[in-house]
């Protein structure tokens, strides 16, 4: 990245833009000057804001999305939460949900107990599987936004986002306290996505090429800074025990020695990466902005990309009805075939291989 590209990442008002993958650039966001104690959001009348009924709602901005049981769960925008049973082929909206903020990351610990996360620091809890959701935790006042969350079991876990806010429960998000990533560690980064490793490490994708690991369920971590100066948004951990952290311009990178060391993965694009997954199937794949899908057939090393025709940017994907992908962002949940010539061929797509030069 040029020096005058990284001043540009750099400044706050851009960070600002990319901070929810910046709701793919359709939410602003502002900040408070501090940081306030925890509040409920309401309405005119005392009571939580609840998101709206709407037949549109999987059709909308939806940011991530996770399996608990066999039920697919996908999160976005006016606090939408949409649950699918016969993995997204159909959409219905989750019953109760006490918010109307954007939500950007969500995760389930067992079949029933599940937590999402986003803007104005907000974390839900359901306990019945993403039919209702009760608010557990809000800071209208500071406007900060959770970009991550995850889970060790039902007690402990935590939200993460916007310059390195975080918070941690051990009562199952009874109650929660401020802390830091580790003692020493003074970023002020945005944490863009939590994930965990084959062997239980734990990462998060940070900006300005940094990526954070812990070797004991997020007790303590550790900066990894990579040969990488633009933003990470995203990462998950492989079946083979690898990592792969991915973000802006199409960068990606893979790490097989518990993030000691990084290798540039191809990705066949300059286009922003926002999510990715391993399929049940072993296939990997890729989504990010103006119609990305990058799907690999070389367990990650390399990908083709096929590009949507509508050109949209997508944030996240699962696998979907046999045969098939769910992928979710600006239009809501679409699916497509896994398989890339398939893909081409139904979504009106076209296939590109872009080789990368090492030092974009």
């Amino acid at each position: 990245m040029s020096s005058s590209n990284l001043s540009v990442v750099s400044s706050w008002a851009q960070r600002l833009r990319l901070v929810s993958f910046a709701a793919l650039g359709a939410i602003a966001l502002s900040f408070g000057p501090a940081l306030m104690p925890a509040a409920a959001e309401e309405d005119a009348d005392g009571g939580p804001e609840y998101s709206m009924k709407s037949n549109l709602a999987a059709e909308s901005l939806l940011l991530d999305a996770t399996y608990a049981n066999g039920r697919l769960i996908a999160v976005g925008e006016f606090g939408h939460i949409v649950l699918s049973d016969d993995r997204g082929a159909t959409w219905r909206q989750a019953e109760s949900v006490p918010t109307q903020a954007t939500l950007t990351g969500v995760t389930f610990v067992g079949e029933n107990v599940g937590f999402a996360v986003g803007h104005d620091a907000t974390v839900l809890r359901t306990t019945d599987g993403g039919e209702n959701w009760e608010l557990v935790y809000n800071d209208t006042e500071s406007e900060m936004a959770f970009m991550t969350v995850y889970f060790e079991n039902e007690d402990r876990g935590f939200a993460m986002g916007a310059f390195s806010f975080i918070v941690e429960t051990t009562d199952g998000g009874d109650t929660w306290e401020e802390r830091s990533l580790s003692e020493g560690v003074l970023d002020d980064f945005h944490l863009n996505k939590l994930f965990s490793a084959n062997n239980g490490d734990l990462y998060v994708s940070a900006e300005f090429g940094v990526v954070y690991r812990s070797p004991d369920n997020g007790r303590t971590f550790e900066r990894i800074q990579t040969q990488y100066e633009g933003s990470f948004w995203g990462g998950f951990g492989m079946s083979d025990g690898s990592v792969m952290v991915f973000g802006m311009r199409g960068n990606a990178f893979r790490s097989y020695d518990n993030g000691q060391t990084w290798v540039k993965v191809d990705t066949g694009t300059d286009k922003s990466i926002a999510g990715g997954v391993q399929l049940g199937n072993g296939k990997i794949v890729l989504v990010g902005l103006q119609g990305y899908v990058g799907y690999s057939e070389d367990n990650g090393k390399s990908f083709v990309e096929v590009t949507r025709a509508d050109r949209l940017g997508y944030a996240a994907v699962t696998d979907g009805p046999e045969g098939q992908i769910v992928v979710f962002g600006e239009p809501g949940a679409k699916l497509m075939p896994d398989d890339m010539e398939k893909a081409r061929e139904q979504v009106g797509a076209r296939i590109s291989i872009t080789h990368m030069d090492s030092d974009s």
